[in-house]
């Protein structure tokens, strides 16, 4: 069973595991992970067969651009915010040929929160086809490094938590 100490790579495993069996086809949207989770997936021999591409959208206008973000959502709610997560994991499955996508956004610090957002706040989100989007929001503690770890492993847990489903 997943645990927090687990790494990613691990998780990253599983969720591929799951995907093959399934035949269906990953891609990530990553923000403050800036490309940690497709990485961690790219790390993993065959991943090929089940990773489609990776989003990494730093910018709003990238959100926008590449993801079809609607810049209302952006300007009312922030990058980092349930609504903008989920239109990241949204928009993931919307511009690739994948079956079902992780996306995350937060402020993995040491600079960049304010006491509404502070630094350790994630929304992350997976959209799979035939699926409501799942969303979880986290306040990781740490480093820069930790926040981004954390948020990878739990993108995977997420990422299984809907392979799972049927």
């Amino acid at each position: 069973m997943q645990t927090e100490a687990m790494p990613a790579i691990d998780t990253a495993r599983e969720a591929l595991r799951l995907a093959t069996k399934k035949n269906l086809l990953i891609a990530t949207a990553e923000s403050c992970t800036g490309g940690m989770i497709a990485a961690t997936i790219t790390e993993i021999a065959g991943c090929s067969s089940v990773f489609e591409r990776g989003f990494v959208t730093y910018s709003n206008d990238s959100k926008i651009e590449l993801l079809g973000v609607p810049a209302e959502v952006l300007e009312t709610s922030g990058a980092v915010s349930e609504p903008t997560a989920r239109a990241m994991a949204e928009g993931a499955l919307a511009h690739s040929r994948a079956d079902v996508t992780v996306a995350v956004t937060g402020i993995a610090g040491p600079d960049g929160g304010t006491p509404e957002k502070p630094v350790g706040l994630v929304h992350l989100a997976v959209a799979r086809h035939g699926y409501p989007t799942l969303h979880r929001v986290e306040r990781f503690p740490g480093d820069r490094a930790e926040v981004r770890a954390a948020t990878a492993r739990t993108g995977f847990r997420m990422l299984i938590e809907v392979l799972e489903r049927d």
